[in-house]
């Protein structure tokens, strides 16, 4: 019996040279060692980004990126790479990028990626392409070299613009931020990132949907909703082919709005409805303008005129981008008008408790009318109908 138990361990033995790498019996996978070489690979190439070292970085394979993000100050840049496919001498890797602004990032972008790679001679891999992954998000170094200019409270990241469009941006900014600070009492970071593309199918690639949804929306701010309790890298990403149309003053109101949804971001979630998250945004957007309400809401105070007042607040799907142009912009204002009457007859300083008391909830249901009890002392019904008589009063 003990002979032939060790026969039988010579037999296992040997089937595990023949089935198995050269490594060993439980060693690892060719697929395995592929994905550790090119997990070293871009570790060794994020690391000569970041510490800005051409020379090691084009040792890594194309240099395009690099050239690309010269000018764009990085904290930190990093791959995970999910999976790699080896076909012969070349390979695909799956990889979630990660990387922060110097300064402006407390949370890292996230973002999947595609890389391509080649042996070389000496038989080490070499990137070749690194690419959006499916469904994912272009950044903005995908569409060409990208040019920066710093403000006082915020950085522009520009694609094919003029060095003197960038810097009116970071004036912009510099307004923005301020204006926000003074009318949001919550902790913010008190910074924003720009980031400039050279067209609406720019703006449309960075948000990884078609060119139609955004047409004539002069920006719109990207970020994490939902009350994590982290910062997250809020982007707010330009249309500039809608925002070049806007006078001075439409220029400012738009890029404090969107400033406001980066100050409010952790006190934002799915309990907030739209017509309050845009409507404060536009509310600290247009504050000390001197617009008045039929200035404002051209759009709305027509409605009004016309003997077309709106019975309810604004529903969430009114402010869908793809539909009826004169309905999004009568949901803007309407959520607007709301929160100036807030700030008109209970204040300024109750118009923000209540914003975070609604977000405090973790669903819709009840949140805003818990709020509204609790911080204005009034209901939804109330509430809707004071709406309703002040839009008279104010556009009629």
């Amino acid at each position: 019996m003990a002979g032939r138990g060790r026969v039988r361990g010579a037999v296992v033995a040997a089937l595990c040279v023949l089935l198995v790498s050269p490594s060993g019996c439980g060693g690892p996978a060719a697929g395995d060692s592929a994905r550790a070489e090119v997990q070293h690979l871009l570790d060794r190439r994020a690391e000569a980004l970041v510490d800005r070292d051409a020379s090691a970085y084009r040792e890594t394979g194309s240099a395009v990126a690099y050239e690309r993000l010269r000018a764009v100050p990085l904290a930190d840049w990093s791959y995970d790479v999910t999976g790699v496919r080896r076909d012969g001498d070349t390979a695909t890797a799956d990889a979630e990028l990660r990387y922060r602004l110097t300064g402006y990032d407390a949370a890292p972008v996230t973002a999947g990626r595609i890389l391509r790679l080649a042996r070389d001679p000496d038989g080490d891999w070499r990137v070749v392409s690194d690419r959006p992954a499916r469904k994912s998000a272009q950044q903005l170094w995908d569409q060409g070299a990208v040019d920066v200019v710093r403000g006082r409270y915020g950085i522009v990241l520009g694609v094919g613009r003029s060095r003197e469009s960038l810097r009116d941006f970071a004036a912009l900014a510099d307004h923005a931020v301020p204006a926000v600070s003074d009318a949001w009492r919550g902790r913010w970071s008190g910074r924003v990132v720009v980031l400039v593309p050279d067209s609406l199918d720019g703006m449309a690639g960075l948000l990884g949907s078609p060119a139609s949804a955004y047409r004539g929306i002069a920006a719109v701010t990207t970020g994490e909703v939902g009350g994590s309790g982290r910062a997250p890298a809020d982007r707010v990403i330009v249309n500039p082919d809608a925002y070049g149309i806007l006078g001075p003053v439409g220029k400012q109101v738009v890029l404090t709005h969107e400033t406001t949804h980066v100050a409010t971001r952790a006190h934002t979630g799915a309990a907030t409805p739209l017509w309050l998250s845009e409507g404060y945004a536009d509310w600290i957007g247009y504050r000390g303008t001197g617009r008045t309400p039929a200035q404002a809401a051209p759009e709305l105070a027509r409605a009004v005129t016309e003997g077309r007042l709106p019975g309810e607040l604004p529903a969430d799907g009114d402010f869908g981008f793809d539909g009826d142009s004169a309905a999004l912009a009568r949901a803007y204002e309407g959520g607007w008008l709301a929160c100036r009457m807030i700030a008109e007859r209970w204040g300024e300083a109750r118009l923000g408790a209540f914003y975070r008391a609604v977000g405090e909830h973790r669903q819709r249901a009840g949140a805003v009318e818990d709020a509204l009890e609790r911080v204005l002392g009034t209901s939804p019904e109330e509430f809707t109908g004071q709406w309703r008589e002040y839009l008279r009063a104010q556009l009629s």
